[in-house]
């Protein structure tokens, strides 16, 4: 792709998807060296522990500031290291742990690699942790070849657990060290791949709590993604550790990038950021404009009376942030992306991944290129022959199963997918096809991503805006940075391309930031769990050894690392205070009263119209709602949906009003003026009000009911997709003229005249609001512009002071602190579920659940100890043990069989009582949606499956994917092996044996084939 990058017009090659920015292929065949000798750099850090006195031979290690190498080395390579490669290699080769912090396919794992040759030349044992089971599977196929003596240990597989280097979940690391295990004895070394994990919300702490626990004498290796608190993080290492820890960071890219975007819909591809990062504002302007626009017109003031029906969804596709699985967030059309994969085919950018955010889009794009053939003849026998001896492990019976007899054509022809929810053995095959370049286009989701090396020449993304769980948002730049990162081939391309599908006008700035936005920085999500808190009760130190964790997290760490700034904050804010002259303090405070007395009163008002059988009807689409959350003003907003949320947490809509559910029921989706920005990596959309004149962005937020503080009588007409930016511009616009049209405010609906609401309690504090606004309109100041002038100075006075305050209570309020009221809680839950004594002692039934941490250990050791697993077989047993597990959610709905629906009622019984407890302890808890949140939706699947029923018709009772149900069930089976240990532990012969048999029940077939890299 050498010469001029942003030629333009129509290609032979590109007849379909002319009139747009063209790739230019030339020179990016020519052989290439296997590393180029192209400028490079990379920035090293160390966090030392105070005091700390190196004692190195300068002359080959030479100096913790600049270390470098020059003695024997443990492990040697066919190519150049890198810079930031040779500095990891010197600060290993001085025994001293490292961050190494860099992108996707830059060679990180080069470096592991020379930590576990040390371990080896020094006669050391080193542990390798991934944060997935199948990327263990992976990295140890990679180092078994690489090295003799490497071993395996995943919930599931254990194979040479006494090997020099063990390949392992960090799960399995954590119960190690809780264990005390004696192989950690003989380690000096830790490989943390993947430690940007530690940002997960539900797994993190596992990172967390495995770091604190290493002994010190251990060193680490870091492995991680470009973040930008890299030093940070090296700071808590070492001051947890007490000895340095290196940081080598460098966001240089081996191939350089150009990323282009494709209007969905339209044609031509257009340059957005060239291969020297250049961002190219004209040629993103020439894509909005290819996007149609949508007007938006204010209806005026509707009849309050007569308000045109309820809040609802009413058939919108909803955008900006909406809500619901049915809009995909922007995805492009199968024609369009057959047009794109047969463009990049004929130009010889192959191989391409295409990545989806969704599984079944997937599988519907790699069908749509029926036409396309992308392997020769002889390619086509290879893929057959792989094919076929890889699936010899299976039985006669699975080699026949749907899933794999329709997904050799498409291999054969050079068209792959991949995602979670295919079945385990056709995943690895595929991944090993594309590896050997038999695969030339790969229809992938986003954890392709992920661990091993598998580049490609050309990425595709069929979509920008990405479903998180609660709502679809664009994708943050960390992100789109781990995807992208899978273009260019180290040694084989000049440069990569990535191609963006966008469906709708994006801003600009939202455009710039997902491809060329910092790194997110690493956040702590420590907490505390039972299984925690459990195993440190059962050390000698008791609840010294929590609080111990509580004060070395990261979480705390971060905390005391900000207090300096806080600190500065507060100075500045208490300058600020002293030097408002604060004359004429008396009046403004009676002026100041009058308004907060208002306030409070609206606020009571507020709290009887907002009841759900009185408000509802006046929600319609486009009405005008005014939102206040705490201390924040988002000011008017439109409302889009009025949804209600039920037991389990799921959003559905209010086809019929509940009587008595409060307004907490509800939420309102509501378009509301939001600060520009994107999400930070591995966080949800966390939206801000746009600050007075800023230039913000419409969204669709939803908004907890109690949360409106005003519903005006006005509504504004609001489009059928509120995707399109400009289309929520244009809403905003409408709003805001409303402003300037209603200068003393917009019109409100009266309760007693508009709304209609006869309650002598409300018309009581309607009347007491109209005499406290007599008052405030007589007061002097009202009219007064001088000293309206003043009052706003008086405002800003109190405001700096509130504000003081509130920084004054964060610094006190340390995170250990925070959690003691959370430990003493806990530790009253566990008292009263005989978990532990009155003194803190571990009794029996604690030991058990210490033991469980594949699931919730709470319910499973009541349900052991009630009695519930001593009344029914192993086959109900295996089915009862799923709700514990995450599984996808099913569409079908579930009817039982009485031998399974009795032990379930009987489970949601002993979980309400659980969380009731919680609850009495003064802990957070939804009792209902605790309950809810154990899934009956594989009971009736594993009940069959371990009756001895075929894999093909289990996977004919459900919607959910052939390769969930296999995870599903391989969980299952180390769950069941859990409880078997706690039985055995708690001396229940029978218990055991129940378990063990649950568990035989399901150890066969294709769901426990051998994994192809083992």
């Amino acid at each position: 792709m050498e010469g001029d990058t942003e030629s333009r017009g129509k290609d032979a090659a590109l007849e379909t998807i002319s009139n747009g920015d063209v790739p230019s292929s030339s020179g990016d065949d020519a052989p290439h060296p296997k590393r180029r000798n192209i400028s490079r750099s990379c920035l090293h850090e160390v966090a030392l522990p105070p005091g700390f006195s190196p004692v190195k031979d300068e002359k080959i290690h030479g100096t913790i500031n600049d270390p470098i190498y020059t003695g024997p080395r443990a492990k040697t390579y066919p190519f150049v290291l890198d810079p930031f490669q040779e500095i990891s290699v010197a600060c290993l080769e001085r025994n001293e742990s490292v961050l190494v912090s860099a992108h996707t396919s830059a060679g990180k794992t080069a470096v592991a690699e020379y930590a576990i040759a040390m371990a080896f030349r020094d006669k050391q044992r080193v542990i390798y942790t991934s944060p997935l089971k199948a990327l263990s599977n992976q990295k140890y196929r990679e180092l078994s070849e690489e090295f003799s003596d490497v071993g395996l240990m995943t919930g599931d597989v254990s194979i040479a657990p006494n090997a020099s280097c063990i390949v392992m979940t960090t799960e399995i690391l954590r119960g190690m060290l809780y264990k005390g295990s004696e192989v950690l004895r003989e380690v000096a070394w830790v490989v943390f791949d993947e430690i940007h994990y530690m940002r997960d919300r539900e797994r993190g702490v596992v990172w967390e709590e495995s770091i604190i626990f290493l002994p010190p004498e251990i060193k680490m290796v870091f492995l991680s993604a470009t973040m930008s608190n890299a030093t940070e993080f090296a700071e808590w290492i070492c001051h947890l550790h007490k000895q340095p820890c290196h940081v080598v960071y460098t966001d240089f890219r081996p191939t350089p990038l150009q990323h282009y975007a494709f209007p969905v819909g339209g044609s031509g591809l257009y340059l957005v950021v060239d291969e020297k990062g250049q961002f190219k504002e004209d040629s993103f302007m020439r894509l909005n404009e290819t996007f149609s626009r949508e007007k938006v017109v204010v209806d005026g003031i509707n009849s309050p009376n007569t308000p045109g029906g309820r809040g609802g969804r009413s058939g919108r596709s909803r955008g900006g942030g909406g809500r619901g699985r049915g809009d995909r967030g922007g995805t492009g059309s199968s024609s369009d992306i057959y047009k794109i994969v047969k463009m990049i085919m004929e130009r010889k950018f192959q191989p391409v991944i295409v990545f989806s955010f969704s599984r079944r889009e997937c599988e519907q794009y790699a069908l749509s290129m029926s036409k396309l053939d992308f392997n020769t003849d002889d390619e086509k026998a290879t893929v057959e022959e792989v094919f076929t001896n890889a699936i010899q492990v299976l039985s006669d019976e699975d080699r026949s199963l749907p899933a794999i007899d329709l997904i050799l054509p498409l291999l054969k022809r050079g068209i792959g997918v991949h995602h979670s929810g295919l079945l385990p053995i056709l995943k690895e095959v595929i991944e090993i096809l594309f590896q050997e370049g038999l695969c030339k286009a790969l229809f992938a989701t986003e954890t392709f991503a992920m661990g091993l090396n598998m580049p490609a020449k050309t990425v595709v993304f069929t979509a920008v805006r990405k479903w998180d769980g609660d709502s679809h948002r664009w994708m943050s730049s960390g992100e789109y940075i781990q995807m992208s990162g899978r273009a260019g081939r180290r040694g084989k391309d000049l440069r990569g391309i990535c191609i963006i599908m966008i469906d709708s006008q994006m801003d600009v700035k939202t455009c710039q930031e997902m491809i060329q936005g910092k790194a997110a920085p690493l956040v702590s999500t420590f907490r505390l769990s039972y299984y925690t808190l459990l195993n440190l009760m059962s050390r000698a130190e008791g609840h010294f050894n929590v609080e111990h964790v509580i004060r070395n997290s990261f979480h705390q760490f971060q905390h005391n690392k900000a207090l300096p700034s806080v600190e500065e904050q507060i100075r500045k804010l208490e300058e600020e205070t002293s030097s408002i002259d604060a004359a004429g303090e008396a009046s403004l405070g009676e002026y100041h009263a009058l308004r907060l007395k208002l306030a409070e009163l609206e606020k009571k008002m507020m709290v009887e119209v907002l009841r759900p059988e009185r408000v509802l009807i006046f929600l319609q689409p486009g009405r005008l709602v005014k939102v206040r959350e705490g201390g924040n003003e988002w000011g008017w907003g439109v409302v889009v949906n009025v949804v209600r949320k039920s037991p389990a947490g799921q959003r559905v809509l209010p086809s019929a009003v509940v009587m008595g559910s409060p307004a907490s029921s509800y939420s309102v989706d509501t378009l509301l003026h939001c600060a520009s920005g994107l999400p930070q990596e591995g966080q949800r959309l966390r939206p801000r009000p746009c600050p007075p004149g800023g230039r913000g962005e419409m969204h669709v937020v939803p908004v907890p009911m109690q949360m409106i503080c005003a519903i005006s009588a006005l509504r504004v007409s609001v489009p059928n997709d509120l995707r399109p930016p400009e289309a929520r511009r244009i809403v905003l616009m409408a709003v805001q003229e409303l402003d300037r049209r209603f200068p003393d405010g917009v019109p409100k609906l009266d309760p007693i005249e508009d709304m209609g609401i006869e309650d002598e309690n409300l018309a009581k504090i309607v009347r007491e609001i109209d005499a406290e606004e007599k008052k405030l309109v007589a007061h002097p100041l009202f009219q007064s512009e001088k000293e309206a002038s003043s009052f706003t100075v008086f405002q800003r006075r109190a405001e700096l002071l509130a504000d003081a305050q509130r920084l004054k209570e964060k610094m006190c309020d340390s995170q250990l602190h925070k959690f003691q009221e959370e430990l003493r809680n806990r530790s009253r839950v566990l008292k009263r579920l005989g978990h532990i004594n009155s003194e803190g002692v571990v009794q029996l039934k604690g030991r058990a659940a210490c033991l469980i941490d594949t699931a919730d250990e709470l319910l499973i050791t009541e349900l052991m100890f009630n009695g519930l697993f001593t009344d029914i077989d192993h086959n109900q047993v295996a089915a009862l043990a799923s709700c514990f597990l995450p599984v996808e959610k099913s569409n079908e709905q579930v009817h039982l069989k009485n031998e399974l629906a009795w032990p379930l009622r009987k489970l949601q019984d002993t979980a309400r009582k659980i969380a009731e407890i919680q609850k009495e302890c003064k802990l957070e808890v939804d009792v209902e949606e605790y309950v809810q949140s154990f899934k009956p939706f594989l009971m009736d699947v594993i009940y069959n499956w371990s009756k001895g029923s075929k894999f093909s018709e289990i996977c004919e009772m459900t919607d959910i994917f052939e390769g969930s149900i296999i995870r599903a069930i391989r969980r299952l089976d180390e769950f069941l092996n859990q409880l078997r240990v706690a039985a055995e532990t708690i001396g229940n012969p029978d218990l055991e044996k129940k378990f063990a048999d649950g568990s035989q029940s399901i150890r066969r077939g294709i769901i426990f084939a051998n994994s192809l890299y083992l």
